[in-house]
């Protein structure tokens, strides 16, 4: 069985609270489609860098997934649980893969986050044109998830290249495992 470390479980229930109240606090009305843009995409991408797809995409999904049933979206959260995690899978699997060819691991990042933005969007799209039934009238809010996603994407890789240069980022390997001897670690065996 796997050892799952309580940093790690920390961390991935820090950035789905963060997520949450990203989501909730800065909120800027879209009276054209009825929906609104946020920060939450802000540490979904930051998630995905630091914990990797599995939890990356958990704080990713489920964090963003609270914020639409605490702000009355709730015909949103199936979708939202699904698309948000797995943009964090895609952003976290793309940064692991290119980071063994591409160095420093900025890029890798930018990559990652830039395929897991545009997967957003056309998720909505998808999840509003056809589950919704809005048809091609859901294309409205193709512009409005793109800025969400600009704004998710830039400030998400420019929160992760500070924690990585400052060293940060350096105690997580590439799956969020911490690294060195001093952290706790939950078995799971019974």
């Amino acid at each position: 069985m796997r050892k799952i470390s309580t940093k790690k479980l920390v961390v991935c229930a820090l950035l789905m609270a963060l997520t949450t109240v990203a989501t909730l606090v800065i909120q800027i009305p879209i009276t054209v489609v009825g929906g609104y843009i946020n920060l939450g995409d802000v540490f979904v991408i930051l998630g995905s860098l630091m914990l990797g797809p599995i939890y990356g995409g958990i704080s990713a999904g489920v964090g963003s997934m609270i914020a639409d049933l605490i702000s009355g979206y709730a015909i949103y959260a199936p979708a939202t649980l699904i698309i948000k995690g797995l943009m964090a899978v895609v952003a976290s699997l793309i940064h692991i893969g290119l980071k063994k060819f591409i160095k420093p691991t900025i890029p890798c990042a930018i990559i990652g986050g830039l395929v897991a933005e545009i997967l957003m969007v056309l998720g909505y799209f998808f999840y509003e044109s056809v589950v919704l039934g809005f048809g091609l009238t859901a294309s409205a809010s193709m512009l409005f998830n793109l800025i969400q996603g600009g704004v998710g994407l830039a400030l998400g890789v420019f929160i992760y290249s500070a924690l990585y240069l400052t060293g940060v980022i350096k105690k997580f390997d590439a799956q969020g495992e911490p690294k060195g001897k001093n952290h706790k670690v939950i078995d799971n065996k019974k």
